[in-house]
């Protein structure tokens, strides 16, 4: 499985999934939630009203309606409260139940946006840790790429230091 970041617009990706740090809600927010919402159109929110949301750590799947990518797997991060409430295992397990819903799904190659990082204030750096550690720890049965999509260069260069420790350069 060959693990891989960019600076790009994931709504913009033509990968087989791409993952959307949604609220519990599923029905659109703010920051990567609303652009995947705005980008896919208004038969995902249609789509996810049947879901009847989603709870934090959980993964749950929809189409990918006018983006490039077929599937998109929304997953609810946890809120940062100072790392004491479990939320690393949270964050942790949107990685891997996302991964479990996408190979359910045959995905071949997925990206991820930083879950929780954004108005849910987890820290970048230790985010980045908690979401190659997981994804490293899968072992695929079809997925053959993992990108790590990041919306500024400053969260392009963490991915990049936390993907290089990991592959020992």
């Amino acid at each position: 499985m060959q693990l891989e970041t960019l600076k790009a617009d994931i709504t913009t990706l033509s990968v087989d999934a791409i993952v959307n740090a949604a609220n519990s809600s599923l029905l659109g927010g703010g920051g990567v939630d609303g652009a995947i919402h705005r980008a896919a159109g208004p038969d995902l929110v249609h789509e996810c009203r049947l879901l009847g949301g989603c709870g934090t750590g959980k993964a749950k799947a929809t189409g990918g309606y006018r983006l490039a990518a077929a599937h998109i797997i929304h997953t609810v991060g946890p809120v940062w409260r100072g790392g004491g409430e479990g939320e690393a295992r949270l964050l942790s397990d949107c990685y891997v139940n996302a991964l479990r819903v996408a190979e359910a799904l045959r995905v071949r190659s997925i990206a991820f946006p930083g879950i929780s990082t954004g108005i849910y204030g987890y820290p970048k750096l230790e985010a980045a840790r908690i979401a190659v550690a997981a994804v490293s720890s899968h072992r695929p049965q079809y997925i053959e790429q993992v990108v790590f999509c990041c919306f500024s260069d400053d969260d392009l260069e963490i991915y990049r230091v936390v993907l290089d420790d990991v592959e020992g350069r």
